[in-house]
């Protein structure tokens, strides 16, 4: 089996959500043995790349592919895959991945497998992923050939081996007359944060009461030098913009620390920030779910605690 990891990039930094579908794809090799090429259009996240366990790493070497656009994107990969005929082709479910790997797939006819979380063995290769807002999980087998991409927090980033490899440098006539001119880059939240990146997230849930109350939990956030996240009903109140929204419905998140503030952790919630390193949640319900998932379950009333946390801190 060969696979094709294509790790997105800007600024020179790679997307965590690609290095965590590199881990993924680490895991498939270390089972069936795969060969694992990780696509990369950035030589200087090229060269970082080739410090991790992999067969190879391919830094496809096109001006036109310095700045985003899905046309010139899908046209590398196209020729990419005709040239090593790959059995799968992964990459990190973000934006820009959801805008041109349809058309990639379509393009080359191959299924595609989107926001997956997991994958099981048994001994054949499964893809999870969730369906119907999280209350289900669906088993999906490719046969042969398919193109898969990983809900972000699914895996570690900080899992993946260590190793050495090549990079190969390639590059293609990627001539087009352009129907596809993409505009301003869109920001993940109001202030161009992206919360998916975000390593501290204070997140506030309908148990702050009203929205002057959110002013408190924000003064926790600048403490933890964190950013800003919201459950549903606490933006369907108006109190936060959408772009604030972590769930199935908004953002999916993996932080170093999920502080989650007067959340009562419904599915749809969960399924968006399960994937954070560490949780601490304070309600003042012993039975809310999020209390489940959580490192550590502070029970009582925001409003007593948050005041202290604050002068201590």
């Amino acid at each position: 089996m060969k696979i094709l990891c294509f790790i997105q990039t800007l600024d020179g930094n790679a997307n965590n959500n690609s290095l965590e579908s590199l881990c993924a794809a680490q895991e498939i090799s270390k089972n069936n043995g795969a060969e694992v090429h990780a696509v990369v259009f950035d030589k200087s996240v090229a060269d970082k790349l080739s410090g991790y366990q992999l067969n190879s790493v391919i830094y496809v070497n096109n001006e036109e592919l310095n700045n985003y656009n899905p046309e010139y994107y899908l046209k590398a990969l196209e020729m990419l895959n005709n040239d090593l005929n790959p059995n799968l082709l992964i990459f990190g479910h973000s934006y820009e991945t959801r805008d041109w790997v349809p058309r990639l797939s379509a393009r080359l006819d191959k299924a595609f497998v989107s926001d997956c979380t997991k994958i099981i063995f048994e001994p054949e290769l499964y893809f999870i992923r969730p369906i119907y807002q999280a209350k289900l999980n669906e088993k999906i087998k490719l046969n042969g050939q398919g193109i898969v991409s990983f809900q972000a927090g699914s895996y570690s980033s900080d899992n993946i081996s260590s190793g050495s490899c090549n990079v190969n440098e390639v590059s293609f006539d990627l001539s087009l007359n352009l129907t596809v001119r993409p505009g301003k880059r869109f920001k993940d939240s109001a202030d161009g944060v992206d919360l998916s990146n975000a390593e501290v997230i204070v997140s506030i849930g309908r148990g702050v009461g009203k929205v002057e109350n959110i002013d408190m939990v924000k003064s926790l956030a600048e403490k933890l030098n964190a950013q800003i996240g919201a459950s549903r009903p606490v933006v369907d109140a108006g109190w936060l913009d959408h772009s604030y929204q972590i769930g199935s419905s908004g953002q999916t998140v993996s932080p170093k620390l999920y502080f989650s503030v007067g959340i009562s952790g419904a599915i749809q919630h969960l399924v968006g920030m399960k994937g954070a390193k560490s949780i601490i949640a304070i309600n003042k319900d012993p039975n809310a779910p999020i209390f489940e998932i959580s490192d550590y379950a502070v029970l009582g009333d925001i409003f007593e605690i948050l005041p202290k946390l604050l002068e201590e801190l």
